[in-house]
Parts: C-alpha cells; structure tokens; sequence
C-alpha cells in the first residue's frame, strides 16, 4: 500500500474515532429516562402523571455548583439568594460542594445567557437558573446538556423537556386569586391588578390564572393592570398613582410588593377591601391588624426556599439519584381569618421578609436570622 493511501486509511480511522468518542461523550452526558419514583418522593413530586423520570450517571464529589439569577431589585429575590446562600453553608450541603457561585444579572435576558455560558465553559457541574425570559434559553440549554451539566430552573422556569423545573402551580396561584376576590365580591366589582416583572413566565402565569378565572365566573369584573415588579417601593407609587387616576377599587390582587400597596391605600385614604396577595410578612401583619375594617386577604405564594429544593435536586440529580424531569411544590397558604402573630407572621420580625419559608417534606427551614445573616451580593 502505497504511504499516501496508508496515510488516509490511519487519518480515517482516528477521525472515525475520534466522531465516536465524542458522540459516546454525548449520549453518556443526557440523563437516562427511567421509571419513577423519584429517589425522595416525598420531596421530588412529579408535575403530573405523564411527568418524565432523569437519572444522570453519578458523578464523584464534592461538586461546582452555580446559580444564575436575573432581577435582583426586590424583597423575594434577595431573600431568595440569602437563602440561597443559608442553604448551601449548611454543613450536610456544604460538604457536597466544592464551590457555591452565585451572580445576578438584572433584568438583561443576553447578560444572564451570557452568565451561563461562562459557567458551562467553566467546567461546573450543575446550574441552577431563576430565568429572566424562558423561551430565549433554548441554545443554552443545549449547550449544558451537550456538556453533561445539570440544568434546574426554578420559579422562572425553561420552556423545555431537557432540563429539570422546580416551580408550584404559578397559574393556579393566580385562579386562588381570583377565587377569593369573587367569594367576596358575589356581584363583581372594579379590580386592581398590580403585575409583577414582564416577560418572566410567573407573572405571565399569574396573571392568566386571574384572568381565566374572573371571566369564567361570568360577574362584571373590570380589571385595572399596573406594574409593580414585586416591590414594596414600585408597587405602593403603582397602586398610588392608580388610585388617583381611577378613583375606588372593590377589591385588589398583588404578586408582590401586597405590603407597599396596603400601605399606598393607607396613604391615599382608600377603604380596605378584599385583597389576594403573596406571602410578604408586612402584608400579613396588615391583614391582621385590619381584617376588622374590610382587608380580607389570601395570602399565598412560592416561599424564597424553593431556591433550596433546586439546589437539592441538582445535587441529587449529580449524585444519580432519580428526580422527576418537573417537580411541583406545594403553596403556602393563609387566609382570613387565620393569621397568627407568631404561627404564620410575625410582628416582631421585618416587614420585608417573606413568610412561608419552608419546605419539610424536602428536610429544608430556615429562621429568620439563619437567612438575614446572608447578603444579596455575587460571590
């Protein structure tokens, strides 16, 4: 055989390798699809019935391990990353990690792309991701599973059956909403709807779920829509500058920011009315104080802690452990006349704290001093 001809024959062959190795790199990355149930069932609940099951080959500890946050400019996302942050200094956790990142972006969808880039290129082993926009995700989220990192979104989740989503039923939290503004106003009424940060798919979700709901119950609700971004401060100007341009509200529903909108209505000398909102320690105080008066309030939400489950599952889904491709929390949940000063707020505490912070059939809860004693920084 002449030297040119042996030459392409050893040059084909170590490409044919090579192509592979690679393509056998890839498949060995993906999680198998296997049958369920998740390795902790009590706290890995699958989303519904035809819910998918992951179990990625097991990986040697201690791990790297990232959370790319977008928005920061608001109570529950910097409670979300002190929590973030209380969680992995625990020392069960902490003794599974080797480096704990975390970086918020704002609200620039291409800064937290970009983010993610840098971590998937920097070898870590799992991302944990609160999306800014999910339907922009799609060439990342190709690339960390091309990678073999786990992928798991939270609250903000990915439009995708290729990474693992840990959220509660945003929609549905929205349809509570609404339920409890039409028990208590039989014959429909004016409502003011204060909306969280755009494009993100819980207030997408939310949102729909009031909606939906409003226009099903066939009252003659009209539904006045402000922006709060899930802050005290927006939120209160939002609810303010709402009242002085239309005038009296029968009844209110909030994603957040619930204790700056009580306290704009305060301000502007607006009755109280019923009033479905978040979580928020403030608002609950509220509630509290001025049931009496008229502010009857469902207060319920996803709790900063559900950071924590991602966390968990990430490190769960390296260890090879089963977990179902979408996991569903259970909401928090309080409703007049129910609120109890010290049981599901406390008076004593912040107003900026957000109640509900638990999730024990995951092992997880915080104290308060556990998760203030966190900053809100990157590190």
């Amino acid at each position: 055989m002449k030297s040119s001809a042996l030459l392409k024959l050893v040059s084909g062959t170590a490409a044919a390798m090579v192509l592979s190795t690679a393509l056998s790199t890839v498949a060995m990355a993906e999680p198998a699809i296997v049958a369920g149930p998740a390795t902790d069932p009590e706290c890995h609940v699958p989303w519904a019935e035809d819910t998918q099951f992951f179990q990625f080959p097991a990986k040697e500890g201690p791990f790297r391990v990232a959370l790319a946050n977008g928005y920061i400019a608001n109570t529950w996302r910097i409670q979300m990353i002190q929590t973030a942050k209380a969680y992995a200094a625990q020392p069960d956790v902490a003794a599974l990690l080797s480096e704990f990142k975390v970086v918020s972006t704002g609200e620039d969808v291409a800064a937290q792309i970009s983010a993610i880039n840098n971590f998937i290129d920097s070898g870590y082993d799992a991302i944990v991701v609160n999306a800014q926009n999910p339907e922009a995700f799609a060439p990342v989220i190709k690339r960390a599973k091309e990678a073999g990192i786990v992928l798991v979104a939270f609250d903000n989740i990915l439009d995708t059956t290729d990474a693992i989503n840990v959220n509660v039923d945003q929609k549905g939290l929205g349809e509570l909403w609404a339920n409890w503004l039409i028990k208590h106003l039989p014959d429909g009424g004016k409502v003011l709807e204060v909306r969280g940060v755009a494009g993100t798919s819980v207030d997408t979700d939310r949102h729909n779920g009031i909606h939906e709901t409003l226009d099903a119950s066939g009252k003659p609700f009209e539904v006045f829509e402000v922006v709060g971004k899930w802050d005290d401060g927006t939120a209160q100007k939002a609810t303010a500058d709402a009242i002085a341009v239309q005038g009296q509200f029968d009844g209110i529903t909030a994603q957040g920011g619930d204790t700056g909108v009580v306290q704009a209505m305060i301000d502007a000398g607006h009755p109280f009315v019923p009033f479905g909102g978040e979580t928020e320690n403030g608002f609950r105080k509220f509630c509290a104080a001025h049931a009496a008066e008229g502010l009857k309030c469902s207060s319920a939400g996803t709790g900063p802690a559900q950071v924590a489950v991602a966390i968990k599952t990430a490190l769960d889904a390296l260890q090879g452990k089963v977990v179902p491709q979408s996991v569903k929390l259970p909401l928090a949940i309080v409703e007049d006349p129910d609120f109890k000063d010290g049981e599901n707020f406390y008076a004593d505490q912040s107003d900026n704290f957000f109640v509900g912070n638990a999730f024990p059939t995951c092992g997880i809860n915080f104290t308060a001093q556990e998760i203030m004693g966190q900053t809100e920084a990157n590190q």
